[in-house]
């Protein structure tokens, strides 16, 4: 393999390459499932996709807390409205508006996707 061959294999495993669309794409089902599985309290589930530093990082006795105790993390509606794009590194973060099927209002989610091991993961998500 030439060198320059290995830089575009590279170059096309970084996110923020892909078109709007293209990023839409893969962001919509990933939070998606990060909203059913929150509602549901399935803390194994709703991390499947994180990327290994996110796991390491996230307490799963904190998460486990999150989902018991915080109406917000279990009425999350999958109504979803995506806002926009901010590409930054090898990251990109797709921020969506997010409601709740039993709190008035909105809210602002927060998906930070990348590459890890030639996969879309998840590298940080939050709703506030």
């Amino acid at each position: 393999m030439t060198s320059s061959h290995i830089q575009d294999e590279a170059l096309a495993l970084n996110i923020i390459e892909k078109s709007d669309d293209e990023i839409l794409a893969m962001a919509k089902p990933l939070w998606l499932e990060l909203v059913k599985y929150s509602n549901e309290g399935k803390y194994g589930e709703f991390a499947r996709n994180f990327s290994s530093s996110l796991a390491r990082a996230i307490d799963q006795v904190v998460a486990g807390h999150q989902f018991a105790n915080s109406e917000l993390a279990r009425s999350l509606s999958d109504q979803v409205d995506a806002l926009g794009l901010i590409r930054r590194g090898e990251h990109v973060t797709v921020v969506f508006r997010q409601r709740s099927t039993r709190k008035p209002g909105e809210w602002l989610g927060r998906l930070v996707l990348g590459y890890e091991d030639g996969k879309v993961r998840i590298f940080g998500a939050s709703v506030f």
